[in-house]
């Protein structure tokens, strides 16, 4: 864009802006403060493209004039806390919603690929999986405890290693989107085929039922927010590669401190992840149904505060702006 164009474009709101500075116009301060977002946004543009000229001399004092002022009106929620989980993360997160979307259809392909894989390669899971997982669990299916893998630990020892490990996977997913988002849809892969080849292994045991309603009692939430962190990862990665209107240097930034908040909400969920293994999916004898209800209420859980709680936020807030 000239700057000529962008000038013209932006004038009445740094004119806006301006006569709020000096006084002259009264505004909320949440609104002020939203504006003066847009000026650096501006001021971004400017120096990226109009390096040196009027217009990113004029942008670069007007925010520094409004910087004190901003943050000294500007109305902090009582209880931050609850406020992140409540407005601000699913807010954010509804507009990181394509890139949660290309972590679960990248998982689910492999996932496929895995139990395609396993079915026409009878060593595939033995690679994957490697001989000693899979000679134990052949032992145990032997022994008519296919799930026994979950009563070897004690209660807390396998929820405080289990969810640890899981956090591990996250950040890795996370922080391997530093490498162009490849690394964290890598992350993806990887666990997509390990989870088809495994549940293939005991369907070809005639066990598939069993294991799913004893995998999934944990594996629901655990599954779900590791694509969640791969989508944090894929959320630092649009940083670097698409920095739109702001500096490379900046839209990184940006794209990290969102990512970060992003595994932030993971942590709540692993943790409850870890204590459902630890301490109840070593239950293989409880009733089916009992099963099911943890499993449906566990991917109720995640759909409505990851997809449906965000969306009706956005709906809410756009009718209240209208």
């Amino acid at each position: 864009m000239r700057e000529a164009a962008f000038v013209k474009q932006n004038k009445d709101k740094w004119t806006t802006f301006e006569s709020v500075l000096a006084k002259k116009t009264e505004i909320d301060p949440n609104k002020l403060s939203d504006l003066y977002i847009e000026i650096t946004d501006h001021l971004s543009y400017a120096k990226t493209f109009y390096p040196g000229s009027n217009t990113a001399f004029f942008l670069n004092s007007l925010a520094s004039e409004a910087h004190q002022k901003i943050y000294k009106t500007k109305k902090e929620p009582k209880n931050r806390i609850i406020s992140f989980w409540k407005t601000e993360f699913p807010t954010l997160f509804y507009h990181n919603r394509r890139e949660l979307l290309i972590a679960f259809l990248v998982f689910t392909f492999f996932c496929a690929v895995g139990v395609f894989s396993a079915a026409n390669d009878g060593d595939f899971v033995r690679s994957f999986l490697g001989d000693g997982y899979v000679n134990m669990t052949l032992e145990n299916i032997a022994n008519d405890d296919p799930m026994a893998v979950y009563k070897q630990q004690s209660e807390f020892k396998m929820f405080l290693g289990i969810t640890i490990n899981n956090i591990k996977v996250a950040i890795m997913a996370f922080i391997y989107g530093i490498l162009l988002g490849i690394g964290s849809l890598f992350i993806m892969m990887q666990n997509g085929i390990m989870l088809g080849s495994f549940q293939y292994m005991f369907y070809e045991k005639g066990l598939l039922w069993e294991s799913a309603r004893t995998i999934w009692i944990h594996g629901t939430i655990e599954i779900s927010v590791i694509i969640i962190a791969g989508c944090a990862g894929l959320v630092l990665a649009k940083g670097i590669l698409f920095p739109g209107t702001y500096t490379r240097l900046e839209s990184f930034k940006r794209g990290t401190v969102n990512g970060l908040k992003i595994m932030l909400s993971t942590v709540p969920f692993f943790i409850i992840a870890g204590f459902l293994e630890g301490f109840v999916t070593r239950h293989t004898e409880m009733p089916d149904w009992l099963a099911i209800i943890i499993i449906t209420s566990s991917l109720a859980l995640i759909l409505y505060y990851y997809v449906i709680y965000p969306y009706l936020l956005h709906k809410k807030t756009n009718h209240a702006e209208q």
